[in-house]
């Protein structure tokens, strides 16, 4: 049976906000490895991959391809995950992909960030050149292409196999529509048509997309932000993923400012709450409210989740230490077995659990961190991930 869909890796809450990535010609969806995971503790992450590339089916394109054409399918992977609007970024021909939605169907795109791309990919005739040498090639031609990659996507002396590897065992005739793709762009006239809040983050030392053409693109979008990452080329997410994080992580958590809130926070606290905690648990406490605590839960869903939990300079998985830590230091262990079950949420791992409880055997006490080594590994094992 032919495949009519993208193949894609979907990571977070269900209920959270939709972030769509983006890869590049010749990668598969393991670009965004340093990144997407993090990025997952507050949106609901979806890495897809190219046709003919890692999972996704050769089959999707075919010759005289268009970024249109992707854009078609990635509109088709939202649908198929119910997201009526969503936020997106993209690298090179991910990017590209991400800009072609924003100016085509500015009612789906919430945020957008371009990574390493352009307007233009430097005219035609060298990606037609390149599409027919794949063509004549086939594999052969890909593995020439991929001895070199590292020289175009990364700084001197850096490499991960893996993408050089994905571009050696890419489907030579999707490679060759997708270069066709990259030829035949040039969204230039209609950059100003984007309203999506846009980031542009570019590799100071990038060959293949080199900073000026981030600034084109930052220069003719309405507000468009511009970063440019020193020691990062092409693929940046690979090379700097600590930086790209951040840079994303800052455009896509939107703070509501509280002059804005016209309920104090609640609303927002509340949504932040059930995502740390579980609907199940904060179904259990608010049917327990009563009109002698109903105060007093308006003022924790309002301060410590729409004030503390929402404030973007710490990320969640870096509070889930903090309250963990504090919450061992104060013997609440009712609500440690709780906080546990949310920082498995927030993202971290169980040996990061262990570390920070370990720490506080110096910090705490050795009694006060075994009464919470006997907790976790409780709630742990209640979750079946103990590992």
């Amino acid at each position: 049976m032919t495949e009519t869909a993208l193949r894609h890796r979907a990571e977070g809450p269900h209920s959270a906000p939709v972030l769509l990535l983006g890869p590049a010609l010749g990668t598969s969806m393991a670009l965004w490895h340093g990144v997407a995971p993090e990025l997952s503790v507050t949106h609901r992450t979806v890495r897809w991959d190219l046709p003919g590339h890692g999972a996704s089916a050769a089959s999707l394109i075919g010759p005289g391809a268009t970024v249109a054409d992707l854009a078609d399918l990635v509109l088709g992977l939202a649908d198929a995950l119910g997201a009526a609007r969503f936020s997106y970024a993209g690298v090179s021909l991910g990017g590209a992909v991400g800009l072609h939605l924003a100016a085509q169907h500015p009612e789906r795109v919430d945020r957008l960030a371009v990574l390493c791309s352009s307007a233009h990919f430097g005219g035609e005739a060298r990606w037609r050149e390149r599409a027919v040498t794949v063509r004549r090639e086939g594999a052969a031609g890909l593995a020439g292409l991929a001895a070199t990659a590292h020289e175009r996507w990364f700084t001197e002396g850096f490499r991960v196999p893996r993408l050089v590897e994905d571009h050696r065992t890419a489907d030579p005739a999707a490679y060759a529509a997708c270069c066709d793709a990259l030829a035949a762009f040039d969204i230039r006239d209609e950059l100003p048509l984007i309203t999506a809040p846009t980031l542009l983050v570019a590799g100071r030392e990038d060959p293949a997309t080199p900073p000026a053409h981030a600034r084109e693109i930052a220069d003719a979008v309405p507000g468009a932000a511009l970063t440019e990452l020193p020691g990062a080329s092409h693929l940046a997410p690979a090379e700097r993923p600590e930086a790209v994080l951040a840079a994303l992580r800052a455009h896509f958590t939107v703070r509501t400012d509280r002059t804005d809130r016209t309920d104090g926070g609640a609303a927002q606290g509340m949504a932040v709450r059930r995502r740390t905690l579980g609907d199940a648990h904060v179904d259990r406490a608010q049917s327990r409210q009563s009109a002698f605590t109903a105060r007093f839960q308006e003022f924790v869903s309002r301060y410590a989740w729409g004030e503390i939990w929402t404030d973007p300079t710490l990320p969640p998985r870096e509070r889930s230490l903090i309250t963990l830590t504090a919450l061992v230091a104060h013997g609440h262990l009712g609500e440690l077995a709780l906080h546990v079950r949310a920082a498995r949420r927030n993202g971290l791992t169980p040996d990061e659990i262990a570390a920070a409880l370990l720490q506080t055997a110096v910090y705490c006490g050795v009694p006060a961190a075994n009464a919470a080594f006997a907790v976790a590994q409780r709630v742990l094992e209640e979750e079946g991930d103990d590992g």
